[in-house]
């Protein structure tokens, strides 16, 4: 998130989190897609740097916040035990 404010941080977090989530399949509250959109921001520009990918602005940084986010959710995902029914 290299030139939004914290605001748009918060934002793109939140948006993140909730595109994550409804890919994934997933059912999660507002706190916790903003939780999941910044862990995920922090992942997907990681993942980016590390692959020489640029992005810049809103829909750069949303984009790879939500890339991280879904990510995170993977590997949460793969890392928790699945409940029998």
């Amino acid at each position: 998130m290299n030139e939004v404010s914290i605001i748009g941080a918060i934002v793109i977090g939140i948006l993140a989190g909730w595109i994550a989530e409804q890919i994934m399949g997933r059912e999660h509250g507002l706190l916790t897609n903003l939780v999941v959109g910044v862990v995920g921001a922090f992942l997907g520009a990681l993942v980016a740097g590390m692959l020489g990918v640029g992005f810049a602005g809103f829909w750069g940084s949303l984009a790879v916040s939500t890339v991280g986010a879904i990510l995170l959710l993977a590997i949460v995902g793969m890392l928790r035990p699945r409940r029998m029914l």
